[in-house]
């Protein structure tokens, strides 16, 4: 046994250094009684160090210097929480090269650069821990790399940016558009002043990259992962949705199959009964098929200083057991010579259910024509809505199908958008569930 005690220093005290820094400090009794040793926190380094963070922390604990925690040989663990790529990225290397190891909620860094930090981290002899990056307080890491280690995974589906869940909801739930919806979600502090990565499901791309690593071997592969995002999702779609059964939700998706592996990051319809379409508000949760245990569901928090900081100080937790005790360190995420041969399937690939509204002149022979080209591109229809009446006019005319290739749909809908008689792009949204 090395000591009763690990030692850590935090790079970065916004929000979640914050949380982190307040559990450490307020719970370090519990954690002790839980673990059999200490955890002390032996610096935090920011750029600001005199605003109030509302904790109180002792008093040579505060640092301007990350360098001076990244070269200290007491110091066990690196927390980077600053974000970013750099200069976040060359702490963590360093730290990594110092014998440190290093625990982050960085998911846009381990998303882009992981493969280099965790090969670094491999040759070092130390340990990335990175539960804190994804879904916040809900431990999916852990779920993907212990819980489930014996399962195939069927598939992953995931609700992980409260950010769009909370627009998409305001939309459903109070009738209002995208751009209304976000509005209220910058003033109340769950967007950002440029909400790009959260609204372009960027940010949920990122996440997933990590999922579908875990799930299935795969390197880190974040260029690969198909991204849309909800800006096109107007409350027109989320009522027809409602009609049909469904509602929208901006959702990650891997899944595999004959070898190969979707990762797709797009709005989905969901259908009502199932539970992951009942996660509202800024909530995550993660839906999880194994072919042992079946369906499982996670839920919680996927944001926030506590939360968030509750899954980095589990991180550092496991991490202190290893230290404390001896243990050898964990197997690699995904090493060159455990990464799965499995290929990526291009978005034209998949299949899925699919919903389009067309915008289309209220004429006789309208609806024969459009479902004329679906057949031909081997499209067949579930339903039909059409709203109001316009003669002369363009009406909203909406149709679900059956599971058809993405391939078939773009081609049908160019070819449909071209006709005279439909007046505007269609708008598809894909569906999952059962096709009965």
């Amino acid at each position: 046994m090395k000591s009763d005690s690990i030692s850590v220093g935090i790079i970065g005290f916004g929000t979640v250094g914050t949380g982190t820094a307040r559990i450490l400090l307020e719970n370090s009794a519990l954690i002790r009684e839980r673990c059999g040793f200490s955890v002390v926190l032996k610096g935090i380094a920011d750029l600001d160090i005199t605003r109030d963070r509302g904790i109180r922390v002792p008093d040579g604990v505060l640092t301007t210097d990350a360098r001076a925690l990244l070269n200290d040989p007491e110091i066990d663990i690196v927390v980077e929480l600053m974000g970013g790529i750099h200069p976040a990225k060359d702490f963590m290397l360093e730290a990594v090269r110092n014998g440190k190891h290093v625990v982050t909620a960085n998911k846009a860094l381990l998303a882009t650069e992981g493969s280099v930090i965790f090969a670094e981290a491999e040759r070092a002899g130390v340990e990335v821990g990175f539960e804190a990056s994804v879904a916040g307080g809900i431990p999916i890491i852990k779920v993907l790399r212990e819980g489930l280690v014996a399962n195939n995974i069927v598939a992953v589906y995931g609700i992980i940016n409260g950010t769009s869940n909370y627009i998409l909801t305001k939309m459903t739930e109070e009738k209002v558009e995208f751009s209304s919806a976000l509005e209220e979600a910058q003033r109340l502090g769950y967007a950002e002043a440029d909400p790009t990565f959260d609204i372009e499901g960027i940010d949920t791309a990122h996440k997933l990259t990590l999922i579908a690593s875990l799930a299935y071997g795969i390197p880190l592969s974040f260029n690969a992962v198909y991204k849309e995002g909800i800006t096109k999702i107007t409350a027109r779609d989320i009522e027809f949705a409602s009609e049909l059964g469904y509602k929208v939700k901006l959702l990650a998706i891997t899944k595999a199959s004959n070898g190969e592996v979707e990762m797709r990051v797009h709005p989905t319809m969901v259908p009502n009964e199932y539970l992951i379409s009942k996660v509202d508000g800024v909530f995550n949760a993660v839906y999880v098929e194994g072919d042992a245990v079946g369906s499982t569901l996670y839920y919680g928090r996927g944001a926030g200083d506590m939360p968030t900081g509750s899954a980095v100080v589990a991180d550092i937790v496991d991490i202190g057991k290893s230290i404390v005790h001896g243990v050898a360190r964990r197997a690699p995420v995904v090493s060159p010579e455990t990464a799965s041969r499995r290929g990526i399937r291009r978005m034209e690939d998949i299949e899925s259910m699919y919903y389009f509204r067309f915008s289309a002149l209220d004429e006789p022979g309208v609806l024969s024509k459009i479902s004329g080209i679906l057949g031909a591109n081997s499209i067949s229809i579930v339903s039909v809505i059409q709203k109001g009446r316009r003669i002369g006019g363009s009406v909203p005319l909406v149709v679900l199908t059956h599971r058809a290739r993405e391939r078939n749909v773009l081609d049908a809908l160019r070819e449909i958008d071209a006709l005279p008689v439909v007046s505007d792009r269609t708008l598809f949204i894909r569906v999952e569930g059962s096709e009965e």
